[in-house]
């Protein structure tokens, strides 16, 4: 803890240091905080195709590492002269700065001289990321993302044919009970997988993002914990997969979670729940080479997508502005903020930011890493082939599975909580704690974390 507390102040003490003396920011500069250097590469690629404008970048990039950027990044925001002109905010912690404590510092997508709603019509932003982004307490779009993360189940294509004669994505979404809003069909898919050996999933933290995000409340409903029936429903879900030997009861970003990605685990496992980023950068990282190579090897090419039997999204990076930043700005300099922001979330044109990443062109990309985008119309006239997927066109599931998913069960407090409930349901798959007692430790260790009424 104080390593990590000692690693945050040095993240603090590092950006002031950065902005120490600057004054008033220059007008020419776009000032970009982030915990990548992804969306600074976004602004940087916007300014090389305006040289015009006569505008640079300067970056500030702080690590998620040990929760760094949190704070590195309130102390920007805080402070009228280094509060920075766009940042990055994960979904992990997004909800904190669109609604939560920390949302007033944000400006507002129309103060930018953004025509939001009209624009979010028009590329057919997924509900779930507008959600996300709107504060409560003016109703106003402060943040949007350019990724879209509404989760499909992914699946073994060799597996499928072995199990029930075929591999068609229609047909195995039938067969898992896809877009059902039930799990029953599920288990009896993972029935009829065990009977050839196989695992339906990895391990329970694969199935834990669709129960959560499909749940009907949050954590937190007014300012008091709340245990959704659907997210409790993990102790069972959790002590059935194991009870019944579905999985391989490993857990997610380990070593074993990844060989059963590659195909080296246990047994072998049908599928994982998942968007479009957990195979671009994940499974593609973890499967072998590409089928195409003279000496191909691991699973590469044997996957497909169809829906998950739940809606739901996991993960994504959203785009922000500074209020305080903003009202500083001179009118030039807000309409090249209004329109690099507009350019990365909100425009279609062949030349947008969404339209170059879901066909793989973005920074002279070859077109071989696709990825969903939150505008449902930039993927409807892209091509989602990949040969990953067997040559299947992912768009054609994941943009229905942005529709399928909410934003409206998500608080700032979600990262700490979800964790602390994890730990529980091991204890009690484990066999260390009946089901009272694992609920009892999730409540003890979300009162020892998280400032809301546990009762």
């Amino acid at each position: 803890m104080k390593k990590k507390l000692l690693a945050a102040l040095l993240s603090v003490a590092m950006v002031a240091t950065l902005f120490a003396g600057c004054g008033k920011k220059e007008e020419k500069v776009i000032n970009v905080m982030a915990f990548t250097d992804e969306v600074p590469k976004m602004v940087q690629a916007y300014l090389d195709a305006h040289k015009d404008l006569g505008y640079t970048m300067k970056e500030t990039i702080v690590a998620t590492t040990d929760g760094a950027y949190q704070p590195a990044l309130d102390e920007m925001l805080k402070s009228k002269d280094q509060a920075p002109d766009i940042y990055a905010l994960e979904a992990a912690f997004v909800l904190k700065y669109t609604q939560g404590s920390a949302s007033e510092f944000a400006a507002t997508y129309d103060s930018l001289g953004i025509e939001t709603a009209s624009a979010l019509k028009a590329a057919e932003i997924a509900t779930y990321a507008s959600e996300i982004g709107t504060r409560p307490s003016d109703k106003a779009v402060v943040a949007l993302p350019y990724q879209a993360t509404g989760g499909c189940f992914i699946y073994r294509r060799s597996l499928a044919k072995d199990t029930w004669g075929t591999d068609d994505p229609a047909v195995i979404s039938q067969k898992i009970g896809g877009g059902s809003q039930s799990w029953d069909q599920f288990w009896v898919a993972a029935e009829e997988l065990k009977a050839k050996g196989y695992g339906i999933i990895s391990g329970d933290g694969d199935i834990w993002h669709a129960i959560e995000n499909s749940s009907d409340q949050a954590w937190v409903v007014d300012g008091k914990l709340t245990i959704d029936p659907k997210r409790e429903a993990l102790l069972d879900v959790s002590k059935k997969l194991k009870d019944n030997n579905y999985h391989n009861e490993t857990q997610d970003w380990q070593d074993a979670w990844f060989a059963d990605m590659k195909g080296e685990g246990e047994k072998q496992i049908f599928g994982f729940f998942g968007p479009a980023w957990l195979i671009n950068y994940t499974m593609g990282d973890n499967c072998g080479n590409d089928k195409n190579t003279p000496e191909p090897e691991g699973t590469f090419g044997d996957w497909a997508v169809t829906d998950s039997p739940v809606g739901f999204c996991w993960g994504g990076t959203y785009v922000a502005s500074a209020k305080s930043a903003v009202e500083n700005m001179s009118d030039d300099k807000k309409a090249v903020v209004a329109d690099i922001i507009k350019w990365i979330t909100l425009d279609t044109d062949e030349n947008s930011l969404q339209y170059q990443w879901a066909n793989g062109t973005f920074n002279g990309g070859d077109g071989s890493t696709k990825d969903t985008v939150a505008s449902a119309a930039v993927m409807k006239k892209s091509d989602g082939s990949t040969g990953f997927l067997g040559g299947q066109n992912m768009f054609d599931y994941f943009v229905p599975a942005g529709d399928y998913a909410t934003g409206r069960n998500m608080t700032e407090y979600d990262e700490t909580i979800n964790s602390c409930w994890r730990e529980a349901v091991r204890a009690y798959v484990a066999g260390n704690v009946d089901r009272d007692g694992a609920i009892a430790q999730f409540k003890e260790a979300v009162k020892s974390k998280v400032d809301i009424v546990v009762e």
